[in-house]
């Protein structure tokens, strides 16, 4: 079929079943275009916990659908590609965080959300891209050493802004740790002109020559607001399809066009269509630990915004 009678099939689809579309930042494009709202993990499923709708689609990841259902139990959340996850989350078990926590007693466990539910119900707290620095200050002097978990590019961007003891998982997003400085410099070399723009999931190196380090949704307000009209984008090519959109007559660079996701780019129109008309798979996160796993999360959305 082609893809606009899938669009209108998928629209005419979540109509009748009252369902909701959210696709994450990094998903396809012609996914984005249809989509009711796109966005990070985290504030899609704010958005679903919200939507009057009864069945949430969640164009993304595993792990996103699972915080989808923590928040939103009494709602059907499907996954249009059941096998669609992050190896990153993937990096950390429940086993490695008690592991941490005997390691370091009387430590704080801050997990990414980028974690599976089992691993949320083992921590003390959640923190995103956009908020991780706001969480760390946030935690009493007592609650030494933060232990965040599990992308360790991440926890070194809190360290070098926050005074107090930070240590941290090897993880890592395979799509920003395989980066380097000198990535970076030949691109600049190319477009001396531009600013550029970086996902604090890149390595240290890489950071440390950004203009701007910031959480997808940071990106699409810096972009908007800098006078440049070059940005080199150090993160995954998904975000590229709104920037270019909101900012038409600005150029936007990818640090590398095989800064993909290939988890993020399974799912595909015929998928969420198929979804639909068979309401599955369905991602429903089991009350024990969904109980748990809530605690951390409402614990980050209580920590004012620096």
């Amino acid at each position: 079929m082609e893809e606009k009678g899938l669009k209108d099939e998928v629209r005419a689809l979540l109509t009748e079943r009252n369902a909701v579309l959210l696709a994450h930042n990094y998903q396809r494009d012609e996914i984005q275009e249809i989509a009711d709202h796109t966005g990070d993990s985290l504030g899609l499923a704010r958005i679903a916990a919200d939507s009057r709708a009864e069945v949430i689609v969640f164009a993304g990841v595993h792990f996103m659908a699972e915080s989808a259902s923590i928040l939103s139990p009494e709602k059907t959340v499907l996954l249009p590609r059941l096998e669609a996850g992050c190896p990153m989350a993937d990096m950390i078990t429940p086993d490695a965080v008690r592991a941490l926590k005997e390691r370091y007693p009387g430590g704080t466990v801050v997990a990414y959300v980028n974690t599976s539910a089992a691993v949320k119900a083992v921590s003390d707290l959640c923190c995103t891209s956009g908020n991780a620095v706001s969480v760390a200050r946030s935690l009493p002097s007592d609650a030494d050493p933060v232990i965040m978990i599990p992308d360790q590019n991440l926890a070194q961007f809190v360290a070098g802004r926050v005074k107090r003891r930070i240590v941290w998982y090897d993880g890592y997003c395979q799509v920003h740790h395989r980066f380097l400085a000198r990535d970076v410099l030949e691109v600049k070399a190319r477009y001396p002109e531009a600013v550029f723009v970086a996902h604090p999931e890149c390595r240290p190196e890489v950071l440390d020559l950004a203009d701007h380090i910031t959480s997808t949704s940071g990106m699409y307000r810096f972009v908007g607001e800098t006078g440049s009209q070059e940005i080199i984008v150090g993160t995954e090519v998904g975000v590229l399809y709104r920037m270019r959109k909101e900012n038409p007559g600005k150029t936007f660079i990818p640090l590398s066009k095989d800064m993909i996701c290939a988890e993020m780019k399974l799912t595909r129109l015929e998928d969420v269509r198929d979804c639909l008309v068979n309401m599955e798979p369905v991602i429903k996160v089991p009350e024990d630990i969904r109980v748990r796993a809530r605690v951390p999360l409402d614990r980050m959305l209580a920590v004012p915004r620096d």
